[in-house]
């Protein structure tokens, strides 16, 4: 059993009260009965947590949804464990739904797992919505530090001419100024 998993397991283990379904659900290595946790009606959230990301972790395109839906949870747990298991699913709409997640001002609380998923896809979708999510952070008094600074590190670690703009104009904000250095230089200089 992975760290991740292992670590979902207790933590859906303590919220469930472990009811015979859970440790079904846990000892199961069929798919088919995973998936239809997805999809019956009356299903606790820590039963469709729990299959979602086994499925992600079997690379089960079935999970996509539920794993899109619980990456924008309020919830920072379930958001971590969705990324996870949605970076290890490969399926080719995982990015387009983090960059939207990523960029949807409505929802940029949640914001913070999207970023971070984009990054470790390094899709093409990652550096646009990591410059429009880091540029409406820079608004003088945002709330939202914590994504600004995983935009920053993520526009280093993918390393895009295209982020140097917008790294520059973090270096005026003192609590990105020091990530924002380290990001540009990453980025390989322009010729």
């Amino acid at each position: 059993m992975s760290e991740e998993l292992r670590s979902l397991t207790e933590r859906l283990r303590q919220e469930s009260g472990a009811p015979p379904a859970f440790e079904r659900l846990v000892a199961t290595d069929d798919l088919d009965t995973l998936a239809a946790v997805l999809t019956e009606p009356g299903q606790h959230l820590w039963a469709r947590e729990l299959a979602a990301f086994r499925l992600g972790l079997a690379r089960d395109r079935r999970a996509f949804e539920a794993l899109v839906l619980l990456l924008n949870h309020r919830d920072p747990p379930r958001c971590a464990s969705a990324a996870h298991a949605l970076a290890r699913l490969g399926d080719p709409r995982t990015a387009r739904a983090a960059a939207a997640l990523a960029t949807n001002e409505l929802r940029v609380a949640y914001a913070l797992q999207p970023v971070r998923l984009l990054v470790e896809l390094r899709a093409p979708e990652a550096v646009p919505a990591l410059i429009t999510t880091l540029q409406r952070r820079l608004r003088p008094h945002d709330p939202y530090r914590r994504v600004a600074l995983a935009c920053v590190d993520g526009l280093g670690a993918l390393g895009d001419t295209r982020a140097r703009p917008v790294l520059n104009e973090a270096l005026a904000h003192p609590v990105l100024a020091e990530a924002a250095v380290r990001a540009l230089g990453r980025i390989p200089k322009q010729r």
